[in-house]
């Protein structure tokens, strides 16, 4: 169902949630995948709420929603990977979307910390955790990097809820 059309205007409230999440949807992003060891073993979630941080010391951020099942397990991970997607693991984003444990299928090992790592993808950062911040309905984790890994290849991307490529202007 395409999304309704936004008003020009409008100042966010609980009655119009929806055209609140339509209008930040306008704002085309990567697609992550975020990895950790868990009680339950191995586990991933899809995220496009990435941002580099510092450099200086190298520090990434990403924010999971307090109502995901998953999201205890993340907040809580010491040790992490944040997976960006090429344009090619659109599949592996869609599983991990609804299935924390979608790793079966897909080019996977554990590090020797037991952090699962995703092959194949535009760039890698295998993180140490060094804060989490309430943020409303989110959270924000920052990631200390302390390993990256790095490729050349066409990125996935996301804009107004859908999965696409990027064209340059």
């Amino acid at each position: 169902m395409p999304p309704l059309p936004l008003p020009d205007s409008f100042e966010p409230s609980e009655g119009n949630a929806r055209a609140l999440r339509d209008a930040l949807g306008r704002f085309a992003t990567g697609i992550t995948v975020i990895t950790c060891d868990s009680a339950l073993g191995p586990l991933g979630i899809t995220a496009n709420s990435f941002a580099s941080v510092s450099l200086d010391p190298p520090l990434v951020l990403w924010s999971p929603a307090k109502a995901s099942k998953r999201y205890d397990a993340f907040v809580t991970a010491k040790r992490y990977a944040i997976h960006v997607m090429s344009a090619e693991q659109a599949d592996i984003c869609g599983g991990f979307a609804s299935n924390g444990h979608a790793f079966e299928g897909y080019d996977w090992h554990a590090c020797a910390q037991g952090v699962p790592l995703i092959a194949h993808c535009l760039s890698r950062f295998e993180c140490t955790q060094e804060a989490v911040h309430d943020a409303g309905d989110h959270s924000i984790i920052v990631g200390r990097v302390t390993r990256v890994s790095t490729k050349a290849a066409d990125p996935l991307m996301f804009y107004s809820g859908k999965y696409g490529g990027f064209k340059e202007a």
